[in-house]
């Protein structure tokens, strides 16, 4: 994306897009933003999205019309993140689910609502995501009376739900056909009010190494975090710290020692700025060496101004509330209570882990934790529990207070 000198005047919007494996989604996405989002060399090959994709796209309004060609004036900045299809990744697209402000949720016309299509759409029940448009894709694959028939199927599957009243939009992204609508939905979801008052607390979703093979080391830059700012402000210059930070392993022990950086730049999209808002996703690069951040190394972490962060832990306490029904698994299979000693995912904003739970009392429990997280009250939390080898999403929670 060009850099835009009024980009930081203009509405952010954090976007997920989500829905079942080979839907279109990130087809979606490239034709929206120009962008191909399965950017790994493991993803290109299989052809699904594995890791948490990015993608940002600047909407212009022209009289009526919304657009994406620089025709009349910013209207709208939309940062995408593309969440994995494959129910194998479900950890990972609630990770994804945390970060987002609104969801497109595509449902592939010629198939209909598939199994992953209810897992992704409870999930953002479950994150609270309230603003959902729905992609009714590859629409030019189907009759008419099919696409009709595919969408009351869409308008049943959503009767009763938060998104009852969602907007429901044909759209082919193979032949670029009805982008424009799905640019003006997007235009017309409410900015939440972000939170700028208070420590800034960033969650890292991708962490990399931006320096080419080679590059001499009077050149070489420092290590980059992806992710989104939730709340306060970060500028150049800030002195930061990282938890739960660098896995050090000794002795067949694992412990984490908190990392502490400076932010040497920040950039949206393509553009280099010197303070950052809540809204748009955002790169960090630190001081930090750069191998600390290849493959995703600190993804998962909490980010905030030294001094500002609770101690890690590897206690939960949580407030829970489960599903009638598990989703993803056989129809009408009912969610067992949860039981002392069994182990659970739990995807708590950007990190993934798994615990033992110790304690239950009425709707709370404590859990024993695999790897430590960072406990900020009021925090939402998705909690999956493995069925036949398979972690299934069933139900949602809220950390509490640690004392």
């Amino acid at each position: 994306m060009a850099k835009t000198e009024n980009q930081s005047q203009v509405p952010e919007l954090v976007v997920g897009v989500v829905g079942h494996i080979d839907h279109g989604k990130t087809t979606l996405l490239s034709k929206l933003t120009g962008k191909f989002t399965d950017t790994h060399s493991e993803e290109l090959k299989r052809g699904i999205t594995i890791k948490l994709g990015y993608a940002d796209l600047a909407i212009y309004k022209d009289g009526n019309n919304f657009n994406k060609d620089k025709k009349g004036v910013l209207f709208r900045y939309v940062s995408f993140i593309d969440a994995p299809g494959h129910e194998m990744l479900m950890a990972t697209m609630l990770s994804g689910a945390a970060i987002i402000d609104a969801a497109i949720l595509v449902v592939a016309a010629n198939e209909g609502i598939k199994p992953q299509t209810k897992e992704h759409f409870i999930a953002l029940q479950a994150k609270k995501i309230k603003n959902i448009i729905v992609v009714q894709n590859k629409i030019d694959l189907v009759s008419k009376e099919q696409a009709l028939k595919n969408y009351h199927e869409i308008k049943e599957f959503l009767k009763g739900t938060i998104a009852e009243n969602s907007p429901i939009i044909p759209v082919s992204a193979q032949q670029d056909l009805n982008i424009s609508a799905l640019l003006k939905a997007l235009c017309e979801i409410e900015i939440p009010k972000r939170e700028l008052e208070g420590k800034p607390i960033f969650l890292v979703a991708r962490s990399f190494d931006i320096n080419k093979p080679g590059s001499e080391i009077k050149n070489l830059r420092g290590a980059v975090l992806g992710g989104i700012l939730k709340k306060g402000i970060l500028k150049v210059g800030d002195e930061l710290e990282i938890k739960p930070g660098l896995l050090i392993k000794k002795a067949n022990q694992q412990s984490y020692q908190t990392l502490k950086t400076k932010i040497l730049s920040l950039h949206k999209g393509n553009s280099s700025v010197q303070e950052t808002l809540p809204g748009a996703s955002v790169s960090i690069e630190t001081e930090l060496d750069p191998f600390l951040s290849k493959s995703d190394g600190l993804s998962g972490c909490v980010v905030s101004t030294i001094g500002s962060l609770p101690e890690i832990s590897s206690i939960l306490k949580m407030k829970y509330e489960l599903f009638k029904f598990v989703l993803g698994a056989n129809e009408g299979q009912e969610v067992a209570p949860l039981k002392t000693n069994e182990m659970l995912m739990l995807s708590i904003n950007t990190t993934i882990t798994v615990g033992m739970v110790k304690k239950i009392k009425g709707n709370e429990t404590e859990l024993s934790l695999n790897i430590p997280v960072v406990p900020i009250a009021g925090d939402n939390v998705g909690i999956a529990r493995n069925i036949n080898g398979h972690w299934r999403l069933i139900g949602f929670g809220e950390v509490l207070d640690s004392n």
